[in-house]
């Protein structure tokens, strides 16, 4: 009976409805984003989590369209490889190249629905199952470094913390994905413009597809734009 009763209250303690945070308390977590996101000092630590979550992308739809993912690799300098194997064409190579940049602020929209849904355990909860799938096909020692730490503050604040502190880690963790998807595809575009990145996803969506890579990068912008738009809406209650 024990056992039955702690099995119901863990279900209800994740899939359950949290109270909503105040209104004050979303905009902090906003700007406190914001602030992580704009100063490149910060910014060049920060993107590593944007980098695990552009990498994830690109392995997870790897998965989902039947490639086979050997490796993930992150670097010091915010860099990442997505390896897989499969057919090196096809709608599944498309798909896969171009989860990468989309994949930051898709993940900060779908968060956003969960917390205006009142599910900010839920939230937690599953980027920590995420970050644990992750974790089994990184292939070097930084890589691994980042997501166990990334890992582990999800699940200590949502184990070990107030309703309060959960929410306010979830918000500022859902504006960051949002606010940090915008600034890669324009960083992208940077180095583009510099005659930098030559082998960018853009430019391998572009030898896929035969469409200019600045088609790819419109699609980068629009995606993440349009998420922070959205998501923001849904965060704000408007």
């Amino acid at each position: 009976m024990a056992s039955t009763q702690s099995a119901a209250d863990l279900w209800d303690r994740v899939f359950g409805n949290q109270p909503a945070p105040d209104e004050w308390l979303v905009i902090a977590t906003g700007l406190v984003a914001l602030a992580v996101v704009v100063p490149h000092p910060i910014w060049r630590l920060s993107r590593n989590a944007v980098t695990i979550a552009h990498e994830g992308g690109h392995g997870l739809v790897a998965l989902l369209t039947g490639r086979r993912l050997d490796g993930i690799r992150l670097h010091s300098d915010t860099s990442g490889l997505t390896v897989s194997a499969g057919k090196p064409t096809g709608l599944g190579m498309i798909l896969t190249a171009a989860a990468g940049y989309t994949a930051p602020p898709l993940l900060g929209l779908g968060g956003a629905w969960l917390l205006a849904a009142h599910h900010i355990t839920l939230l937690l909860w599953l980027a920590t199952a995420l970050l644990i799938a992750m974790l089994v096909m990184i292939r070097n020692v930084y890589g691994a470094l980042t997501v166990i730490v990334t890992g582990a503050a999800f699940l200590l604040v949502s184990w070990l913390t107030e309703p309060g502190v959960q929410a306010a880690f979830a918000y500022a963790a859902v504006w960051f994905l949002l606010l940090g998807g915008v600034r890669p595809a324009f960083e992208l575009q940077s180095k583009r413009r510099h005659g930098g990145a030559p082998d960018s996803d853009a430019d391998q969506l572009s030898r896929l597809t035969h469409v200019p890579p600045a088609m790819w990068l419109f699609l980068f912008h629009a995606v993440s734009l349009c998420s922070l738009i959205g998501g923001g809406r849904w965060l704000l209650g408007l």
